[in-house]
């Protein structure tokens, strides 16, 4: 039954007379030197193939082998008839490196009526874990998928079966199939599906040899570890008594965006100092300061086999007013959920396009949604009131939170000199560098952050209510003086050892203690020869009738603040947002730098270390364990857990349990910076000396990334980050055009590209070449 893999001809014409799920077009096979010896022959002969259009594709010897596939590397044309059939022939031969006279030549005829085509791995090339990964189009051209323009994808476990995707379902018993017949080999299969007579038709176009870099997961192995995920979803997806909403979803997106800022696998130290810092209690203790549900006992953030997920139920649930009546509560948190499910889009918007979390100067106009879900008009009201209250008592100076919390941070500086300059254990330092950074650096920062998603909500809805333009919103951002122009302001004129005395302890990914501070490779970041011009900020004014239009609105609005204060509280809440964010890093990154030293004081390198749990670190304060057998047994735990995380693939949202069976990959809604343009080359960070002039693709990007703007970078595409995200920020401030969170497939289609355009007010990417 099994069969080798040969060239592309042989292999299809082996495979046609034992395959069941599919069909494969009649064929016709000739070698380069039966092509040069009986040239008319060959011809004939594929005139018995019917009636033209005909496709001509390439068999060399060197595609399609066990050890590399050269897909794509020679060419086959399509749509060719009788008169242009020996030019083709032709064609094809001249696109062979090698001039092997047993290379092939691979006549088919063209199918009509494709409806559906695309390309299926049987496991993953990334991990080698048995997903089956269906990267298709809808319609006649077969060629989006295998030409890279794009495409749908749908992604389903070896043992899913097919009641995730009736759809595929003959695909995937074609992929069994052939999985069998090959023994097993991991493959790559390209198809098409026609339609004839009202019934359709899969058809095999090519299988090849899927080249792995490991040996691949057993498919019980997979199936072990998927059942465990989806029993545990099965129970925390249930009522909760303490929770309003039905069900949950889980996202790498929603609500402090872990994908972004720790990576959607990001290794056990930066998943458990995040957890510290932020997710496990941070979080809900500042936004029940704010004047939101208390959620003090939910952690926000859950590791589903070491992957991050928000539960979105819970950040729903916290983004109720603490004084809103509660029987509004429970529906309002289900519209949440149902309209995230509905536009799985919005995964990293949920705080401007889902949920109602402040009062907007367009906010009556917007809630009246609601009504399609049943909330009456007092109801709404009665939402209304209480998210007046909450912004209001938010913005007026003499109640004074942000400016509270922004004192904080001088005490967090002055105790981490005073801790730094101590002769306390290593130990002692990193914990209380960690106390200190959550009590008077994650804690204000928390709150700093949710002010400035109120400040850009209003500022936003200035647009809705035409007081203001987009470019005058554009132009109001770049006016903003933060931490981030203060580096590329200090970096035109301060010298190299003054400017890492100000910014040594930035790396970026924040959480990664593998990545180096700018202090410890300073060179590899920055070209101290070159010579910056700094430009400074151009203040923004409203005129007068602007000012008038606004302090008419927010009277008639009774929120209890004028035009200057609001303003004001916009640019105050971004600034100390950016400076808190700033402040905190210090003492994560000195943690960091420590953890370090006791790598290095007990044999372990950095990569090592990043398995480990900063519970461990916290646990030699208060125990005389031993401290390298324990951190040789963190590492190896570790190690082992992360090997298994490396091989799970679970979608951007989890609205089901068995979504971990089978999902398609979301569609997203990037965030477009600016209503600016750009045509340039596209490059990555490792590439510096291109950096300059050319858009620049990052998978994320935090304020270790910072250096990225000292090299006049002509455009940014990050393939993780919210509307206002630090980097969606920066690329504000400087008014430079980016597409901030591109998701998977839009970021891959840029990152491919060598020259790429960005047009930020039509929202589109295309691709030059």
């Amino acid at each position: 039954m099994s069969i080798k893999f040969s060239t592309k001809g042989q292999t299809l014409s082996a495979l046609s007379s034992k395959i069941t799920r599919a069909k494969i077009a009649s064929l016709v096979i000739f070698t380069v030197e039966d092509w040069q010896k009986d040239k008319e022959a060959c011809l004939l002969e594929c005139l018995d193939l019917g009636p033209s259009p005909w496709i001509v594709r390439s068999s060399s010897l060197k595609e399609d082998t066990e050890y590399y596939s050269s897909a794509g590397k020679y060419i086959s044309l399509l749509d060719i008839g009788k008169n242009n059939l020996e030019w083709a022939i032709n064609k094809v031969i001249l696109s062979y490196e090698s001039d092997s006279s047993n290379n092939e030549i691979l006549i088919q005829k063209q199918l009509k009526n494709v409806i559906c085509s695309g390309v299926v791995f049987s496991h993953d090339p990334n991990t080698s874990a048995p997903y089956r990964i269906i990267n298709y189009s809808d319609g006649p051209d077969t060629t989006i998928v295998t030409s890279g323009k794009g495409g749908k994808v749908w992604q389903q476990a070896a043992f899913a079966g097919t009641q995730n995707n009736y759809k595929f379902k003959d695909l995937m018993l074609l992929v069994e199939e052939l999985l069998i017949i090959f023994e097993h080999h991991p493959l790559d299969i390209e198809f098409c599906i026609i339609k004839s007579k009202k019934k359709e038709i899969l058809y095999l176009l090519q299988v090849r040899p899927l080249v792995l870099d490991r040996l691949p997961q057993s498919n019980i192995e997979q199936k072990q570890s998927l059942k465990q995920i989806e029993e545990w979803l099965e129970e925390h997806m249930k009522p909760h008594p303490f929770l309003y909403g039905k069900t949950t979803i889980f996202g790498v997106m929603p609500d402090w965006n872990p994908a972004e800022i720790i990576g959607i696998r990001p290794k056990p130290l930066a998943l458990s100092l995040y957890r510290e810092l932020i997710t496990d209690s941070i979080w809900a203790y500042q936004r029940h300061n704010y004047g939101y549900r208390n959620l003090r006992s939910f952690p926000l953030m859950s590791s589903i086999y070491g992957l991050p997920y928000i539960d979105a139920r819970i950040s729903f649930n916290s983004f109720i007013p603490s004084d809103l009546d509660l029987r509004l509560a429970e529906p309002l948190v289900d519209y949440y959920l149902a309209k995230l499910i509905e536009n799985p889009e919005l995964h990293d918007k949920v705080e401007f396009d889902i949920v109602f979390s402040c009062y907007t100067l367009d906010l009556p106009q917007r809630i009246q949604c609601l009504s399609e879900r049943g909330f009456k008009t007092e109801d709404q009201q009665i939402i209304l009131d209480s998210l007046r209250r909450l912004t209001s008592n938010l913005i007026k100076p003499e109640i004074g939170l942000i400016n509270n919390d922004f004192n904080k941070l001088n005490t967090l500086k002055e105790r981490r000199d005073n801790l730094m300059h101590s002769d306390l254990d290593i130990m002692e330092k990193i914990f209380w560098l960690l106390e200190d950074c959550k009590r008077y650096g994650t804690l204000p920062f928390a709150g700093l952050a949710r002010a400035a998603f109120i400040g850009m909500q209003l500022l936003k809805s200035l647009i809705s209510v035409n007081i203001l333009t987009v470019d005058e919103y554009h132009y109001f951002l770049s006016s903003i003086a933060t931490v981030s122009s203060d580096l590329l302001r200090d970096r035109s004129k301060l010298d190299k050892k003054s400017f890492l005395a100000n910014y040594g302890h930035l790396r970026p990914g924040t959480y990664n203690i593998a990545m180096p501070r700018y202090d410890e490779e300073a060179d590899s970041y920055f070209n101290w020869q070159e010579k910056l011009h700094f430009k400074p900020k151009q203040d923004f004014v409203l005129s007068g009738l602007q000012n008038k239009k606004i302090n008419d609105l927010l009277s008639q609005n009774n929120l209890g603040f004028d035009s200057e204060r609001l303003i004001s509280f916009i640019k105050n809440s971004i600034q100390m947002r950016e400076k808190a964010k700033f402040e905190f890093t210090k003492n994560l990154s000195d943690i960091l730098s420590l953890i370090t030293r006791v790598g290095i004081q007990y044999g372990f390198s950095k990569e090592q270390l990043s398995y480990t749990n900063i519970a461990t670190y916290r646990e030699f304060t208060i125990s005389d364990m031993n401290r390298k057998e324990s951190l040789k047994r963190c590492i190896e735990n570790g190690k082992s857990n992360y090997a298994l995380t490396e091989k799970v693939s679970l979608p951007l949202l989890i609205t089901s349990p068995c979504n971990v069976w089978g999902f398609e990959w979301n569609e997203v809604k990037p965030n477009y910076i600016t209503h600016k343009s750009v045509t340039a080359n596209v490059t990555n960070i490792e590439e510096k000396s291109k950096l300059a002039g050319s858009i620049v693709c990052i998978h994320t990007a935090d304020p270790g990334y910072d250096w990225l703007f000292s090299y006049s970078i002509a455009g940014l595409v990050t393939e993780w980050g919210g509307a206002n995200s630090h980097m969606a920020v920066r690329a504000g401030e400087l008014g430079l055009p980016a597409i901030i969170g591109a998701g998977q497939q839009l970021f891959l289609k840029c990152s491919t590209a060598n020259k790429l355009f960005i047009d930020c007010s039509t929202r589109i990417a295309i691709v030059i070449s």
